[in-house]
């Protein structure tokens, strides 16, 4: 199929692009990478009066720290976020993530600010915004303003963004030293969608198995990113014993995500992943944990 009738605009400056997201409002929708857009609009799922083409705007397109948190531009690509030294270093969370994202194909064309903007809730960066503890840098043409990840999605393919807004930077808070990651999804084939994923963070005290502070984050299981926050408070002040895992992960599969099924997975199945995924991640990322603990 082909895409209905609109016009198409590339600014060549970050106030000409605010300046016209502001004169169209929804009528309008930037074009970064286009690779969820593009298929969207082809197939009439997605219509735009105006399609507003960012890849202009290179000055939006970094990887930095800044002030002690990681700062990286909206139209950064994907694979330079697989690829990065930064983002190995401060966060690998998102590195061990990025391989998962699609093809490399998809992912060289592919930007964060796409990505999250687009809020599908089977997508991988919004899970690891949202594990993060990601700040997202929203930008209108006489404004801005910051919006913390678990604020910014809304539902399906729904964000806390204005109609004259553009999603600019996101900033990633450093992690505290004692800190494990672990990102586990499980799909039919590589590339494709995930039936469920998981982002584990685990933070230790000091010289000890007892946690300190956790975060467990879904995928496809619910209308958006899940942040299971009563699967996470399980853990605080418990020994990353078996048994505190298997709570966790009991809490997180049958009370807090909801997932819908689909013609390869029933919910039932989903949460049966969810339940393994966590158990597995839980440990890597506990283990990961306590290898920093002993290289300090």
């Amino acid at each position: 199929m082909k895409p209905a009738p609109f016009n198409y605009v590339a600014p060549a400056s970050l106030e000409a692009t605010l300046a016209l997201k502001a004169g169209h409002g929804d009528e309008a929708k930037f074009l970064a990478g286009g690779q969820s857009l593009i298929p969207a609009m082809n197939f009439r799922l997605a219509q735009a009066a105006t399609l507003i083409d960012v890849n202009n705007l290179k000055e939006l397109d970094y990887v930095r720290l800044e002030g002690g948190e990681l700062r990286i531009g909206a139209l950064t690509r994907q694979r330079t976020l697989e690829r990065h030294p930064l983002i190995k270093h401060h966060a690998p969370l998102m590195a061990e993530a990025m391989p998962f994202v699609a093809h490399p194909q998809i992912r060289n064309r592919g930007t964060i600010g796409g990505s999250l903007a687009h809020a599908d809730p089977a997508a991988e960066l919004p899970v690891l915004a949202v594990a993060l503890n990601a700040r997202m840098r929203a930008q209108a043409q006489d404004d801005e303003r910051w919006i913390a990840a678990a604020e910014f999605f809304k539902g399906f393919f729904t964000t806390d963004l204005a109609a004259d807004e553009m999603l600019t930077e996101v900033a990633i808070p450093a992690q505290p030293s004692r800190t494990g990651v672990a990102f586990i999804e499980f799909a039919r084939r590589r590339g494709d969608y995930a039936m469920m994923g998981v982002a584990g963070v685990v933070t230790l005290e000091a010289a000890s198995s007892v946690c300190q502070n956790a975060r467990l984050v879904y995928l496809n299981a619910g209308d958006g990113p899940v942040n299971a926050t009563r699967a996470a408070g399980l853990l605080q002040g418990q020994t990353l014993s078996d048994s505190a895992i298997d709570a966790a992960a009991s809490m997180a599969a049958d009370h807090e995500i909801e997932p819908m099924g689909n013609i390869h997975a029933t919910p039932a199945y989903q949460r049966h992943l969810a339940r393994v995924l966590t158990r597995r991640a839980l440990k890597m990322a506990g283990e990961r944990a306590r290898q920093r603990i002993a290289n300090e």
